[in-house]
């Protein structure tokens, strides 16, 4: 049996989603498509049943390619439960008759139950079960009220036989249903209303903004940092220093597997970034380095998401949006791109045209440094002073408002208008939260560890065959004459398409100025790609699109290192 999970946007289908199936689902795309659902499973009864979190929809006449999918993927489901924002019937009812013409199995969930209570909203359930012909069970997915109701109502999902009707004929239904069934009293707006207003409008959301994205930067640094200097670092010099040193012994004799295997023991100490071995820096810098800054960052994302802030973001930012050819939901996407340009790139699905997604896509790639670079561009500057730091983030910066008002000229195509549902603010429950901080640390690290150990074992062998020097002869013209770097920088360039904070990391044995650590993190921040991201970029692209954002990519490095050089 196969069930589906359907709704408008932002009403809480994927928490429910995830009280009936757990955090073990499985992403794929809609064939044809790069629109994504996710599948999982649940029991029901004696049976294992699967679940689709179809893409949300407003209407089954479709807009965009993802309305399309859901309305394509309906003739899949055994049963349909339709997920509704009890707080906003009207607007979800129409999604509701429109199932009911379709004459599958359908069950309501009307979420959200919670919010009609504290927003003065009375609805007759009996009523409504009656007008609709179905069973409707009241539930709030963040809570798991209701959960366990609706699960034993699936079997009791009704088909109707209703005839198709017009637009106009259910707008004129869904009133009729509102008149009858649904009571608003008056009451005083609440702090978190107040709230939820003020983060729309121009004035108040900006200021909003910068003391969310603000704090949020504070947090994330103050919990990464605590993370490694009270435990990862602490760890790895208690109790893994011993096992390289002796490690190091036993391979005394044995240059080459020493170098894989440890690195270089700096006046007999293991200097875990600079040592570049597969046992030293391979486990150092994703561990202690990067993963600190990895679970800070997805578990403030997570709460941002969940409370509900994240839709409002994408209001405000919306008018600044389509100035680089996008809509305000971009602004997610490039946030998550400060995790991990990945995930970042495969969330520009949510975009309706692809040149949306080619524009968000190759801006992500330039010009928004994951956290495994950022901490590496961190730990890099800071002892020089954050000012460095600042020149890097505000350079980057004008370069993405820059490349995307320029891209928006060029790039064929149309940017739709921003239509979205609002949720409420909530407080998340914690649990749910940290669930999902599980499931993209897991992943990361998945997928993380072995790039680092492949890219470290290749340089080691390049270095070995001497690989690099011939490639660092060769460019040493535009390394040093146009970015004024020294040529051994070269190594760290080609090993960014590996992972980028290594090729960070490996500019800190060069002794270089703060300027010049400046040109190199901004340059290795917009260069190619590293090689995960790439492959994404391949999938979601295709070959054409994807090296026409290679190219973008490397001009735009190119021209920029150039005049930071000149400029510094």
């Amino acid at each position: 049996m196969r069930i589906l999970l359907m709704g408008n946007p932002n009403v809480g289908k994927s928490v429910l989603f995830s009280r009936l199936t757990g955090v073990h689902v499985i992403t794929s795309n809609y064939a044809g498509t790069t629109v994504h659902y996710t599948q999982g499973f649940m029991k029901l009864g004696e049976y294992q049943v699967e679940v689709i979190d179809v893409p949300g929809t407003y209407t089954l006449e479709p807009t965009c390619e993802a309305e399309e999918v859901a309305r394509r993927i309906i003739d899949s489901g055994d049963i349909i439960i339709n997920v509704v924002n009890a707080t906003n019937l009207e607007r979800n009812l129409y999604l509701t008759l429109q199932l009911l013409e379709k004459k599958v199995k359908l069950i309501v969930a009307l979420n959200m139950w919670d919010d009609t209570r504290h927003q003065g909203i009375n609805i007759d359930l009996d009523g409504l079960r009656k007008a609709l012909g179905v069973p409707v069970i009241p539930t709030v997915a963040t809570t798991g009220e209701g959960i366990k109701t609706l699960v034993e109502n699936i079997p009791k999902a009704v088909s109707l036989e209703i005839p198709v009707r017009s637009h106009e004929e259910r707008w004129a239904a869904v009133g009729n249903i509102i008149e009858h069934i649904q009571q608003v009293t008056h009451r005083h707006h609440t702090f978190s209303e107040r709230l939820a207003d003020a983060s729309v409008r121009s004035f108040s959301g900006a200021l909003i903004a910068i003391i969310v994205l603000t704090a949020a930067f504070i947090i994330i640094r103050f919990i990464g940092e605590t993370l490694i200097g009270y435990v990862f670092d602490p760890l790895f010099e208690k109790f893994w220093v011993p096992v390289l040193t002796g490690l190091s012994v036993l391979l005394e004799g044995n240059g080459f597997l020493h170098n894989i295997l440890v690195g270089t023991l700096i006046e007999g100490n293991v200097d875990f970034v600079q040592s570049f071995g597969l046992l030293s820096s391979g486990l150092y810098v994703p561990f202690a380095m990067v993963l600190p800054y990895i679970i800070s960052f997805y578990l403030v994302l997570g709460f941002l998401e969940d409370t509900g802030y994240l839709p409002r973001l994408a209001v405000l930012a919306d008018t600044i949006m389509h100035r680089l050819g996008l809509h305000g939901y971009a602004i997610i996407p490039t946030l998550l791109g400060f995790g991990c340009n990945v995930p970042a790139i495969l969330s520009t699905r949510i975009l309706e045209s692809k040149r949306e997604r080619f524009i968000a896509a190759t801006l992500i790639s330039i010009a928004v440094p994951c956290a495994a670079l950022q901490a590496m561009i961190f730990g890099l500057l800071g002892s020089h002073g954050w000012k460095y730091v600042a020149m890097v983030y505000s350079t980057l910066f004008v370069i993405w408002i820059v490349l995307g008002t320029i891209l928006r000229q060029i790039v064929k195509g149309f940017t739709p208008e921003l239509l979205i549902e609002i949720p409420p603010y909530r407080l998340p429950p914690w649990k749910t939260t940290l669930q999902k901080l599980w499931m993209r640390t897991y992943g990361f690290l998945m997928e993380a560890v072995p790039m680092i150990l492949g890219a470290i074992l290749v340089v080691n062998v390049l270095f070995f065959l001497g690989v690099f020097e011939v490639i660092a002869d060769f460019t040493a013209p535009v390394v040093n004459g146009v970015l004024g770097l020294p040529k051994e920088a070269v190594t760290a360039l080609i090993v960014g398409f590996l992972r980028k904070d290594v090729a960070v990391g490996m500019l800190a044995p060069l002794s270089l100025t703060a300027e010049q650590l400046v040109v190199g993190c901004v340059v290795l921040a917009m260069f190619f790609p590293c090689i995960a991201t790439f492959v994404v970029l391949l999938r979601e692209l295709g070959i054409i699109n994807m090296l026409k954002s290679a190219a973008i990519m490397i001009t735009a490095a190119l021209i920029t290192g150039g005049l930071l050089n000149f400029i510094l």
